[in-house]
């Protein structure tokens, strides 16, 4: 725990550092007051959003697909080419 939770630095999507404005860290037991808990057998669920992720995806294979084709048809250029020199 933190005195000031939002003074906080945010230097990821989860990752946060503290700074003088949060103030030092309080160490405590979890259960305690003040302090969170841990459940056992419990799910935590998923911070991603599987449609923009999917999304991304599709857009990579095809960024990767265009790639490809533009390396392939180099490469038919280049051996057309070299069989009009020879």
């Amino acid at each position: 725990n933190f005195n000031n939770q939002n003074g906080l630095k945010q230097i990821g999507n989860a990752t946060f550092v503290e700074t003088a404005t949060s103030g030092s860290p309080t160490f405590g037991e979890a259960g305690a007051e003040g302090f969170g808990s841990i459940q056992s057998g419990s799910l935590e669920r998923s911070n991603v959003d599987i449609t923009e992720e999917l999304v991304n995806l599709i857009t990579a294979q095809r960024n990767f697909q265009a790639s490809s084709k533009a390396i392939e048809t180099s490469t038919q250029l280049t051996q057309a080419i070299i069989n009009i020199r020879s």
